[in-house]
C-alpha cells in the first residue's frame, strides 16, 4: 500500500496499484501545469469505492452532442443506447459499454491516454 500526501490533500490509501499510479500521475500534471481538471480528477479517484461514478449509456447520450469527449472518474455501464459520436475516457468500461461506444463510431479510452492526448484538459466534459 502506497500512500501520498501533498498540499491540503487527504491520504491515499487504494492498493489498486494501477489507480495509485494514475493518481499520482494526474496530481504532477495537475499541479506542475496548473491543469485543474487533472487535479479535481485525482480528487475524484481517491473517493471510497462504493461513491465512485458509475454513467450509464442513456446518461452519456442525454447530456453530450456528436464529437463531445467525456471523462467518467469511475464506470461506464452499458445500460441504455447511444447514437452519436463520443470519445469517453474512463476508469473502466463494461464490456457492453465499449462494444457500444466502439459500434457508433466513437473513441473508449483510459484516462491515462486521455492525459496524453489532452495535457491541458480542455474541452472535456465531466460526467458523474
Amino acid at each position: 500500500m502506497r500512500e501520498f500526501k501533498g498540499d491540503n490533500m487527504k491520504r491515499l490509501t487504494k492498493t489498486n496499484p494501477r489507480l495509485i499510479k494514475l493518481v499520482g500521475d494526474l496530481r504532477d500534471r495537475g499541479y506542475n501545469d496548473s491543469v485543474k481538471l487533472w487535479i479535481d480528477i485525482s480528487k475524484r479517484l481517491c473517493r471510497p469505492t462504493r461513491r465512485m461514478a458509475e454513467v450509464n449509456l442513456w446518461k452519456l447520450d442525454m447530456y453530450t452532442k456528436e464529437g463531445d469527449t467525456v471523462i467518467v472518474p469511475g464506470k461506464v455501464l452499458g445500460d441504455g443506447n447511444l447514437t452519436h459520436k463520443v470519445t469517453v475516457s474512463a476508469l473502466k468500461f463494461s464490456k457492453k459499454a465499449y462494444n457500444e461506444i466502439i459500434k457508433n463510431g466513437g473513441e473508449a479510452i483510459t484516462i491515462e491516454e486521455l492525459m496524453e492526448r489532452n495535457p491541458h484538459g480542455k474541452n472535456v466534459i465531466i460526467m458523474e
